[in-house]
């Protein structure tokens, strides 16, 4: 049992997995593409049907692109096409992915429309719902953007704003509004969010690998430990 188990495991990583010979953006949006696979989609659906991928899609070599190209003119034209691409994009997905913001790679986007993400940092493998803003607040050293860490649930309808950090598999609840920081693991909901409990997003973040994920699992440990 344990080696079938074993074998099965290898094989999501594997199929989670892209040569390193490809361009970082380009493993990342395959991380995006697993995460859609592993909820379930076919490889169909999520192509041509998953609007949160298109976003992924655009976001990420328009991210890389801007980066890669020489300062001065060349620069200057890759950041116009990006804002272009990425209009474009808003207006057919209604997911707003800044080109300059810093999105770690699996990430899920599973409803259509009214995404606005600011041009803050995202972790690895989380998800966001339908109609989620994370935004700008405060006032001077204070003033800023939400770091949000990795297999973060962020329900539809949360609003998650200013200088904050949402710590590693938190689960923000549909609706909340979030404007203090979250501990790791932490499930917060309500207007203002207030802590419920510290049963995290593990059951709701399923990506390659997740059994194997050694800080999944150690995340987990601390749980159990409480």
């Amino acid at each position: 049992m344990n080696a079938g188990a074993d074998a099965l495991g290898k094989r999501a990583r594997r199929a989670g997995r892209m040569p390193l010979i490809f361009p970082e953006w380009c493993r990342h949006l395959h991380l995006d593409y697993r995460r859609y696979r592993a909820a379930g989609r076919s490889a169909i659906a999520t192509i041509l049907l998953s609007q949160g991928f298109w976003a992924s899609s655009v976001y990420r070599p328009c991210h890389a692109l801007v980066d890669a190209v020489p300062a001065g003119m060349p620069r200057a034209a890759a950041k116009t096409l990006s804002a272009i691409l990425q209009k474009v994009m808003e207006i057919i997905t209604g997911i707003c992915l800044p080109r300059d913001a810093e999105i770690g790679g699996g990430l899920y986007l599973p409803s259509f429309g009214a995404v606005i993400l600011g041009r803050g940092t995202i972790g690895e493998n989380c998800t966001i719902e339908q109609n989620v803003t994370l935004g700008i607040a405060g006032k001077g050293d204070e003033r800023g953007r939400p770091t949000i860490g990795n297999r973060v649930f962020i329900g539809a309808g949360a609003m998650i704003v200013g200088k904050i950090t949402i710590g590693d598999d938190a689960y923000i609840f549909p609706g909340s509004v979030v404007t203090r920081p979250v501990p790791p693991r932490a499930v917060v909901m309500g207007y203002p969010a207030k802590i419920m409990s510290y049963d995290g997003s593990f059951e709701w973040i399923v990506y390659d690998g997740m059994e194997h994920d050694p800080h999944r699992r150690e995340s987990l440990d601390r749980r159990a430990s409480g």
